[in-house]
């Protein structure tokens, strides 16, 4: 994603999608990147039983929705001079989005997603995590919010990491977006508690377990330094999605980065990438931008 020359925007036409708009406009002028907007009709089930007349009046109202959503989007990049394109497919949404971004090559997604309470907390479950788990283009998850959106872009943004090669590679990523907003960089890693019995552990355990969190901090902190970036570290305890949501609201982030793929399981370390990433883009107020 070090390149970024098309943004795809997939939209439903939701209520509280200006913020998901102004990022990836935002991002575009960064960038000097075109604009694609997309909407998916859904098909449903059983409308292969019907006849093509009736599938289409069944769409039509779809279709309606889907020109005025993509019109709003690619309208909004060309007063920005811009270039835009926009597209309605008909299909499974992920499956589609996919299959555009391929056929465009988007060098990032930019989509919205709605927050989860109670048990759908732990997974996100929606188009947004199957895009991200079947993909390989980067995707920007912004909350969905009919409150008063904020200006976009990015003047602090956090990078967990849990000292894998793939955070390595999604960090690079993170800085090179930091580096282009000069923006300060948090970088975390969390010492996961739901893996290591921490009150019954030797100290020596908890000292190479803090030691090996402070060299995976320090080596993502060494190259935002390479890049004349402002950048702390911490190391924290605790069950990793809890950990860097509350880390992210006391730095007052405007972005989370990070990877989707993380220690395998069993792994002599923490987990912190991988199913925590599901778990954050349900939690997260501030966007997340996941990097395969």
């Amino acid at each position: 994603m070090i390149s970024v020359d098309t943004i795809l925007v997939p939209t439903d036409g939701s209520q509280g999608v200006e913020a998901t708009i102004d990022h990836a406009i935002d991002l575009a002028l960064t960038y000097d990147a075109a604009v694609h907007a997309l909407y998916v009709v859904d098909q449903g089930t059983g409308l292969a039983d019907l006849s093509t007349d009736q599938r289409e009046e069944l769409s039509a109202p779809s279709e309606r929705l889907g020109r005025e959503a993509t019109i709003t989007v690619t309208n909004r990049a060309e007063e920005n001079g811009l270039e835009a394109a926009r597209a309605v497919r008909e299909g499974v949404a992920h499956r589609e989005i996919l299959a555009y971004a391929d056929e465009h090559d988007a060098d990032l997604i930019t989509m919205g997603t709605h927050g989860r309470t109670g048990r759908e907390r732990a997974r996100l479950g929606s188009t947004t995590e199957r895009v991200i788990s079947l993909g390989d283009v980067p995707v920007l998850s912004v909350r969905l919010s009919d409150e008063a959106v904020p200006a976009a872009g990015f003047d602090r943004i956090v990078v967990p990491t849990d000292g894998s090669d793939a955070a390595e590679r999604a960090a690079e990523n993170a800085l090179e977006i930091a580096q282009r907003y000069d923006a300060d960089v948090r970088v975390v890693y969390v010492v996961d508690t739901t893996i290591y019995s921490l009150e019954d552990a030797p100290r020596s355990i908890i000292g190479l377990l803090t030691e090996g969190g402070e060299n995976a901090t320090e080596t993502i902190a060494a190259m935002a330094r390479e890049r004349d970036l402002s950048v702390r570290t911490d190391v924290r305890r605790g069950v990793p999605a809890d950990e860097l949501g509350k880390y992210a609201t006391a730095a007052d982030a405007d972005l989370v980065a990070m990877g989707t793929r993380g220690r395998a399981a069993g792994a002599a370390s923490d987990r912190l990438l991988g199913s925590t990433t599901a778990r954050v883009l349900g939690r997260s107020t501030v966007p997340v931008l996941a990097i395969d």
